[in-house]
C-alpha cells in the first residue's frame, strides 16, 4: 500500500484542488479507512469559499476539508482490535472523514454499515445526524406542525426526520429542484418563497394551529425568515408567539427578544450529537448511556439503520457523482449554481 493519500483542499485564494500527502499515522483509538465514498456539505464545506476568493491569501496552506465519507478497513490502532480488518464503516468527523482515498478517524466517529446500505448511502452519516439532533433539538412531537426552511441536505433530512417522528411538514426554499426532492422525501407541502407568499400558505397547511416547530437549516442573514416565521408560529390569545426555533444551518439574527417574539424557543443545533469534538469520547471513552442516551454514534447508528430499512431516503438526495479528480469542478458547480445541483458524492 502506498504511503500517500489524495484529499480534496482548499487553498488560500480559495481555489479548490487535489494534492498528494502523507497518510497520517494510525494513533491509538484509531482506524485507517480506505475511502469508497464522500459526500459534500454545500453549506459547511464551502461556505467560507467566496470570502476566500474576495481576501485571497496566496500565503495560506491548502486545507483539507470533508467530515463524512464511508469505506474498508485498512489497519487499527490500539484499542480498536474488535474492529474487523476489510469492515464497512461509516466515518464522520472534520479534519479526519475528508474527500480522499484514505482516512484516519477515530473509532466512535465509526459505525459500521448495514447490509443492503450502499458507500454512497452511508457517507451521507455526518448530514443525517446532524438534521436527527436538530429534530431532537425542536422536541418534535406526533402530529405537530413543523415548518423547513432551506433544502439543502440537512434541510432534506430534517424533513424527512420529522415525518418519521409523525410530523405535518411544511418546507421552504427558492430553487424547484430542491422542492421537488423535499416533495419526493416526505414533504407535505413546498413553497417557493420567490414565488408565492410563504407565510400566507403554511397558515394554510397548518389549518389555523400554527407552526409548533421551525427549523432554519441554511447559512447567512437569516432575519427576514426569522421574520416569516414569527408570522407563522402558534399565537396565544395573549398576543404572545409559542413554539420552537431551531437553528441548524449557521444563520444569522439580529433580533430583539422578550416582549419583541413573545414566548418562542431559539435553539441552537450544533454537531451531530453529544460527545462529537470531546477527544477523548470521540477515541474510544463512553458516556453513560442512562444520562446521554442519544450520543452522536448512537445517531449514527439509527441513521444507517433507518436508511437499511428503507425508511430513510438517501439516494433522492444525490444528484452528481463523481471522482476525486472532477470533485473540484463539483465544488464550483454548487458554489455558482445551488440550484442545479444537491447531494454531490466524491468517488475516490
Amino acid at each position: 500500500m502506498s504511503n500517500t493519500r489524495r484529499v480534496l483542499c482548499i487553498d488560500g485564494s480559495g481555489v479548490i484542488l487535489v494534492r498528494e500527502e502523507p497518510i497520517p499515522e494510525v494513533k491509538s483509538g484509531q482506524v485507517l479507512i480506505e475511502v469508497k465514498a464522500s459526500l459534500i456539505s454545500p453549506g459547511t464545506e464551502l461556505g467560507g469559499v467566496k470570502g476566500r476568493r474576495a481576501n485571497p491569501n496566496p500565503e495560506a496552506e491548502p486545507w483539507p476539508f470533508g467530515y463524512s465519507n464511508a469505506g474498508n478497513v485498512l489497519a487499527r490502532g490500539e484499542g480498536c482490535e474488535d474492529i474487523p480488518v476489510g469492515a464497512r464503516l461509516a466515518c464522520l468527523g472534520g479534519g479526519y472523514a475528508l474527500h480522499a482515498t484514505h482516512a484516519v478517524v477515530p473509532r466512535n466517529l465509526t459505525e459500521p454499515i448495514p447490509d443492503g446500505v450502499t458507500y454512497e448511502e452511508a457517507a451521507s452519516v455526518m448530514l443525517s445526524t446532524t438534521a436527527l439532533h436538530a429534530i431532537r433539538r425542536g422536541e418534535v412531537s406526533v402530529c405537530e406542525n413543523v415548518l423547513v426552511i432551506g433544502l439543502g441536505v440537512v434541510g432534506q433530512f430534517c424533513v424527512q426526520w420529522a415525518r418519521l417522528g409523525g410530523a405535518h411538514v411544511v418546507a421552504w426554499d427558492r430553487y424547484p429542484l430542491r422542492l421537488q426532492v423535499a416533495k419526493k422525501v416526505g414533504a407535505e407541502l413546498v413553497v417557493n418563497v420567490a414565488a408565492e407568499d410563504p407565510v400566507a400558505a403554511t397558515e394554510s397547511f397548518t389549518r389555523g394551529y400554527g407552526v409548533d416547530c421551525a427549523i432554519m437549516a441554511f447559512g447567512g442573514d437569516g432575519n427576514e425568515a426569522f421574520r416569516q416565521i414569527l408570522q407563522c408560529m402558534k399565537l396565544a390569545p395573549d398576543t404572545h408567539y409559542m413554539g420552537n426555533v431551531v437553528v441548524v444551518g449557521g444563520a444569522s439574527l439580529n433580533q430583539t427578544l422578550a416582549a419583541a417574539v413573545g414566548n418562542i424557543d431559539v435553539r441552537s443545533s450544533a454537531r451531530p450529537g453529544p460527545g462529537y469534538h470531546d477527544e477523548a469520547w470521540e477515541h474510544g471513552q463512553s458516556y453513560p448511556p442512562v444520562f446521554v442516551p442519544w450520543t452522536t454514534k448512537r445517531n449514527m447508528e439509527e441513521s444507517l439503520r433507518l436508511t437499511a430499512e428503507g425508511r430513510l431516503d438517501v439516494d433522492s438526495l444525490i444528484t452528481d457523482r463523481v471522482s476525486l479528480n472532477d470533485a473540484p469542478a463539483a465544488c464550483d458547480k454548487l458554489i455558482d449554481h445551488p440550484d442545479q445541483a444537491l447531494g454531490v458524492v466524491v468517488l475516490p
